[in-house]
């Protein structure tokens, strides 16, 4: 098991450039691991626009059933959980 720790990234995580990078560094794990933990400890916010970027962008190397398979998410506040569930909700309505 691989640990990916967002903090690593700052404490605030908000911009779509700042999560298309993180994404780059993101995926190679994900492909080569059988699971990651995606550890938000230390970060405060996490907004729509990086969650997107990071995250539900995710959705369009793999399907949602692979990216729950092969990640779990630890440490994540109530603010952060929110818009990482809403990215993902609306990629996958825009990918069906």
């Amino acid at each position: 098991m691989t640990v990916f720790r967002f903090k690593d990234f700052g404490e605030n995580l908000g911009t779509r450039m700042l999560g298309s990078s993180v994404r780059e560094k993101l995926l190679p794990l994900i492909l080569a691991s059988d699971k990651v933990v995606l550890d938000f400890e230390g970060v405060d916010v996490v907004s729509n626009s990086f969650a997107d970027e990071c995250i539900a962008k995710l959705l369009l190397q793999m399907s949602f059933e692979e990216l729950k398979q092969k990640t779990t998410f630890r440490n994540v506040n109530d603010f952060a959980k929110k818009n990482i569930a809403l990215s993902l909700k609306r990629r996958q309505a825009i990918n069906v």
